[in-house]
């Protein structure tokens, strides 16, 4: 199996390298809404905070200086970045997967139990009809694609494993069927389900062995960072239920909220974007899951016969977001609508995949040109 690997890895090259020529041989633009020229983007790091709408992070009160101020001048603040429905979960489940929310995923799943789909397969747009939550190994991620493809991914949630008897080191979820002990942080784990797409797909969870590998505890990371060939082309983080801004004030009596999110990333961003992989390639995305308000973006559509996905509303509000790359110039400012169906098609678009879901719309995009301002490290 090693040498399939090999190969799809060096096809991927090829198809990379060609598309870089062709977009590097026009100059890039700040109004630029194409497919972008970062198509040799290899390393994705994407960190989603939570609950927090555009005015409120990156307004003058913000309680997030770090992000809204010092790290949006070293990359790139997309001001029309708009998660896609209320509450958490699904919001996660679109960036990995292109699924619009059903009325389990908009209740966060506080039950754990299995998908029931209404249709036999999906329809033209990549959906499936039906409600609940372990969507059926026909429902592909990201993730599924990679794996074919021969590349690398983890999911790194913080906390997670910290008490065994809620949930595994790894693979941390609850059994399906059973009610949702990790919905809420307790003194001593503050991981949550909801903030984990990954185990919401039996083409992930059902190999034990294989979903041990790729959902792992954060502080892995550091180990993996340390080389570019150690480090995953995709690498998926979720701060803890108080470091991600949901809880505030948080069990033990951190204040949470975007002060806690502030100081997390202020503890791993630096380690990020001092590693080869990111040097080398990569990209670092930082958004929250939802706003506070239900406006949308990108001709978002529900699951057919589904509910709003902003439940009252189109979408899950404007959140904004922050990229970080070589191939972003300081300062970078874009106001081209995005939301998190985007993302999806930005990342399959950088790894030559094809689309899932929602991310296949005409009228979703690429992060282009107006956001990858510099041709060149």
């Amino acid at each position: 199996m090693k040498w399939l690997h090999a190969i799809a890895r060096l096809k991927h090259r090829v198809i990379t390298l060609a598309l870089l020529a062709t977009a590097l041989s026009s100059p890039l633009h700040a109004d630029d809404r194409s497919e972008p020229a970062a198509t040799a983007i290899h390393h994705v790091f994407l960190i989603v905070l939570e609950n927090e709408s555009f005015d409120i992070t990156f307004g003058q009160a913000t309680s997030a200086p770090y992000l809204s101020h010092e790290l949006a001048a070293q990359g790139a603040l997309l001001t029309q970045y708009y998660g896609i429905g209320h509450n958490s979960l699904d919001n996660y489940i679109a960036l990995i997967s292109g699924q619009a929310p059903n009325p389990e995923t908009q209740k966060d799943c506080q039950s754990f139990v299995d998908f029931h789909p209404t249709a036999r397969q999906l329809d033209a747009n990549g959906q499936l009809a039906g409600q609940g939550c372990v969507y059926p190994s026909s429902v592909k991620t990201i993730t599924d694609q990679m794996h074919d493809a021969g590349m690398a991914w983890k999911g790194y949630m913080e906390d997670m494993g910290n008490n065994p008897r809620r949930e595994s080191p790894r693979c941390g979820h609850a059994a399906v069927g059973t009610v949702d002990q990790t919905y809420r942080e307790t003194l001593t784990d503050r991981y949550a389900d909801k903030h984990n797409p990954f185990v919401y797909f039996h083409s992930i969870i059902d190999d034990a062995a294989y979903c041990n590998q790729h959902i792992v505890p954060l502080d892995t990371l550091l180990g993996d960072l340390r080389e570019a060939s150690t480090t995953p082309n995709l690498v998926f983080i979720t701060p803890d239920l108080c470091h991600d801004g949901h809880d505030a004030p948080c069990l033990d009596g951190e204040k949470g909220g975007p002060v806690s999110a502030d100081a997390f990333l202020r503890d791993w961003v630096p380690r990020i974007t001092a590693s080869p992989a990111f040097q080398q390639d990569g990209v670092l995305i930082i958004t929250f899951d939802e706003g506070t308000d239900a406006a949308a973006c990108c001709g978002e559509q529900p699951l057919h016969g589904g509910p709003p996905p902003g439940q009252y509303g189109p979408g899950g509000g404007r959140t904004g977001a922050v990229l970080l790359s070589p191939f972003i110039k300081p300062g970078t400012v874009s106001r081209t609508p995005y939301n998190h169906y985007a993302t999806l098609r930005s990342m399959e678009t950088w790894f030559g995949l094809g689309y899932l879901g929602y991310a296949g719309q005409s009228r979703v995009h690429t992060f282009g040109g107006d956001v990858f301002t510099r041709s060149t490290p």
